[in-house]
């Protein structure tokens, strides 16, 4: 277990905390949706509640190295005051930290809020430069990790900060590694994972972990072509990753040897062209004629996957069924979300286009647990130690 805010005394003392505040933003640069930044509030509360003076970092958006104003996080800066009711102390400098940032940090107040310029515009950020670690590490006492996000990243403001001052972790990544951790290590059963997405080289390592933990893994979405193939099915024009096939076939081998339920698809809606409009029809998994494209799961295995999922008392899912930002192709993975939403299972989203889809039908405060990190849960899935959360202090 990793100590956590709760575990040190922060009264009076300058906390530095690693947020992911990786925020999408429309053309005008208004933040379109700050689950992000609500997801950090816990743990920015509780420090000003215990009269910490706060210093918040963050990335945005893919900088490169350079000072590119696009990505400035003046627009989170101003969330953030309407979402804690303070007034945050935001100085935008190419360097992100300079003599000007540090006098700031120095004139906290217990309860203070300040927000540090986006710690990509330094290209030392991603190379976990010692240099840059330390700059940020003498503007306080204190190391607090909330970025699930970025913790299978070891950057300066995720590792390398940690060389230099006490690291605990905020109560976002504690929630993670808990429904995480626990779904994965100690899961009520049956233990159902579900596996979507367009590629098996995306998931390999998650598929092969979750063999030797799971009851069920159900696969969908594009990857499921690459299974079937496997099997010696004719996939038409559906997208393939002809050089897994043979990996696919291991997988399944794998599953039956270790007495694993693997669940494929049995039919597919599909259609002559990759196009929401296009004309569809649906097919069994066996008769996909050779001008057609499965684009989502059909009807029939939509009952398959529902009905193994209402017999689960936990289910992980990431990866969507099918092509879900065209209409016509998303009712597999509406379908899906609904049948954990109305599951009495512990039900874990690993992040990604899955948690997108969940928000997108309304469906979020139905889950047990959304991960806000895609990468990130998938290497904790994978059983992969993540570096900006090895690097925090154990209890």
């Amino acid at each position: 277990m990793k100590k956590t805010v709760r575990d040190i005394d922060v009264k009076g003392k300058k906390v530095i905390v690693r947020c992911d505040f990786n925020v999408p933003l429309n053309g005008s640069g208004e933040i379109t949706d700050d689950i992000r930044i609500t997801s950090a509030l816990p743990t920015i509360n509780y420090l000003i509640e215990q009269g910490a003076k706060v210093i918040l970092m963050s990335h945005l958006g893919r900088p490169d190295g350079e000072a590119n104003m696009k990505y400035t996080l003046k627009p989170v800066a101003d969330r953030l005051s309407e979402l804690t009711g303070k007034k945050i102390v935001f100085i935008s400098v190419p360097e992100v930290v300079n003599e000007e940032v540090a006098k700031a940090a120095d004139a906290l107040q217990d309860g203070d809020v300040m927000l540090l310029e986006n710690v990509r515009f330094r290209k030392e950020e991603t190379k976990n430069g010692a240099n840059f670690s330390k700059e940020l590490a003498d503007l306080a006492e204190i190391f607090v990790n909330d970025a699930f996000g970025t913790a299978h990243r070891a950057h300066s403001s995720t590792a390398g900060i940690a060389d230099h001052l006490p690291a605990v972790s905020g109560f976002l990544i504690e929630k993670e590694v808990k429904f995480l951790g626990n779904a994965v290590e100690n899961p009520e059963r049956p233990f159902v994972a579900i596996m979507g997405g367009a590629k098996v080289s995306d998931k390999i390592l998650v598929i092969e972990s979750l063999l030797s933990k799971v009851d069920t893994l159900i696969v969908g979405g594009g990857m499921m072509f690459t299974f079937l193939k496997a099997k010696g099915f004719e996939i038409g024009k559906s997208i393939l990753e002809a050089d897994k096939v043979d990996l696919a076939a291991d997988l399944l081998k794998k599953a039956e040897e270790k007495g694993v339920k693997l669940l494929l698809p049995i039919d597919t809606k599909a259609a002559k062209e990759f196009n929401n409009d296009a004309e569809t029809a649906e097919f069994d998994c066996d008769q996909l004629p050779a001008e057609w494209m499965g684009l989502d799961i059909g009807p029939k295995t939509i009952a398959l996957f529902q009905d193994e999922i209402k017999k689960a008392k936990t289910v992980v899912w990431n990866g969507p069924m099918g092509v879900f930002e065209m209409s016509n192709f998303a009712k597999g993975t509406i379908s899906i979300a609904e049948a954990m939403a109305e599951s009495d299972a512990v039900t874990v989203i690993g992040g990604g286009d899955s948690a997108a889809a969940v928000e997108q039908f309304g469906l979020a405060d139905k889950m047990t647990h959304i991960s806000t990190g895609g990468g990130a849960s998938l290497e904790f899935l994978e059983g992969k130690e993540l570096p900006g959360i090895a690097v925090l202090e154990n209890k």
